[in-house]
C-alpha cells in the first residue's frame, strides 16, 4: 500500500496544473497524493507570496534564475549546484520531456539531414537578452534565420507547435535568457527533441547536463563571431553536420543523474520521511544563505 501524502502547490507559473504536472506524475507510482488547502507539504515557486501563509513543510522549486532562500523554505529543488542535503538540483528541462526520450540510440544521420529543408530558426518573445538578439542579427547576415516567435518575427506570425516547427531546420538558436552556472532550461531540450542541431549559449557548465559534442556550444568558441564562423563551417560540410547528429545527447547515452527519476524520488522520500515541522519562516533561522561551490566534472 502506498503511503498517503498531503501535498499542496502555490505560486507557480500561469497555466500550471496542480493535478497534472511533472511532480504529480513522478510521485503517483509511489505515493497516494492528497491535494488540499491545508497540506503537510507545500511545493511552491517564485511567482507569488502566498506560500508565506503555509505553516507546514515548505519545498521551494524554481526553473528561473533565482536562488533558494533557506530562511523561508525547508527544502529546495533548483538548477543551482548547491552542496547541502536540503537541496536537489532539478533543472527546468525535466518538466518538458520524459528524460528517457533524449536517449538517442543509433540514428540515420543522412536521413535526418535530408529532411532539413530550412537553415536556422529563432523562436523567442522575450527581447531582454542582448546577447541572443545580437547573435540573431549576426547569423542573419550569412543566411536568413526564420524568427517564429513574437520577437523579430519574419514568417507572418508566431508558430503554434514549436517542436513541429523546429523539425524542418538544420539549426536552432537555443540561447537562454541569462548566462549562469547550472541554468539549463527547455531551450536546449526542444531542438534535441526535434533533431535540430542546437546552437547554445547560457549555462557555462552545460557539459554536466549534456554531451557538448552533440550541439554547438558557445563556450567552446568564446565569441559570437567565432560561433557564427563555426555554424557556417558546419552548414557547408554535410559530413561534419552528420558527425554532430550521431553524438548522443547525454554522456554515454544515459539519462543524467539530475533528472533520473529514481534519484528525484529518493530526495522526496527523504523529505517525506522527516517529521512534519513548522515552515522555515516560522522558526528562528538556522541555515545561512547557500554557498555556491563549483561542481565536480562528472555527469554520469
Amino acid at each position: 500500500m502506498r503511503p498517503r501524502i498531503k501535498l499542496g502547490y502555490a505560486d507557480f507559473w500561469g497555466g500550471f496544473s496542480c493535478e497534472a504536472n511533472y511532480f504529480s506524475r513522478l510521485l503517483a507510482p509511489y505515493y497516494d497524493v492528497e491535494l488540499g488547502d491545508a497540506p503537510d507539504f507545500l511545493l511552491y515557486s517564485c511567482f507569488g507570496k502566498s506560500f508565506r501563509r503555509h505553516r507546514g513543510v515548505r519545498i521551494y522549486y524554481t526553473g528561473e534564475n533565482t536562488r533558494p532562500n533557506f530562511r523561508q523554505c525547508d527544502f529546495a529543488f533548483t538548477f543551482d549546484h548547491i552542496d547541502r542535503p536540503e537541496h536537489y538540483r532539478l533543472p527546468l528541462y525535466a518538466h518538458y520531456a520524459d528524460p528517457q526520450s533524449l536517449v538517442k540510440g543509433q540514428i540515420d544521420a543522412q536521413r535526418v539531414l535530408a529532411a532539413k529543408t530550412r537553415f536556422c530558426n529563432f523562436v523567442y518573445s522575450n527581447p531582454r537578452c542582448k546577447t541572443r538578439n545580437k547573435f540573431f542579427h549576426k547569423l542573419s547576415k550569412y543566411k536568413r534565420v526564420d524568427a517564429g516567435g513574437r520577437l523579430f518575427n519574419n514568417i507572418g506570425g508566431a508558430v503554434n507547435n514549436k517542436i513541429q516547427f523546429l523539425q524542418h531546420y538544420k539549426f536552432t538558436i537555443a540561447f537562454e535568457n541569462d548566462s549562469y552556472p547550472g541554468y539549463t532550461t527547455e531551450k536546449l531540450v526542444e531542438p534535441m527533441l526535434a533533431q535540430s542541431l542546437p546552437v547554445y549559449w547560457g549555462n557555462p557548465l552545460v557539459d554536466l547536463d549534456f554531451n557538448p559534442r552533440s550541439f554547438v556550444n558557445f563556450f567552446d568558441y568564446g565569441s559570437l563571431d567565432d560561433l557564427v564562423d563555426r555554424i557556417v563551417d558546419i552548414d557547408r560540410n554535410d559530413d561534419l553536420y552528420c558527425d554532430y547528429l550521431r553524438q548522443p545527447w547525454y554522456h554515454g547515452d544515459e539519462v543524467n543523474r539530475y533528472v533520473r527519476p529514481e534519484n528525484v524520488i529518493r530526495q522526496f522520500a527523504r523529505i517525506f520521511s522527516q517529521p512534519v515541522a513548522p515552515a522555515a519562516a516560522s522558526r528562528q533561522s538556522i541555515f545561512p544563505w547557500p554557498i555556491r561551490r563549483r561542481p565536480r566534472r562528472s555527469a554520469a
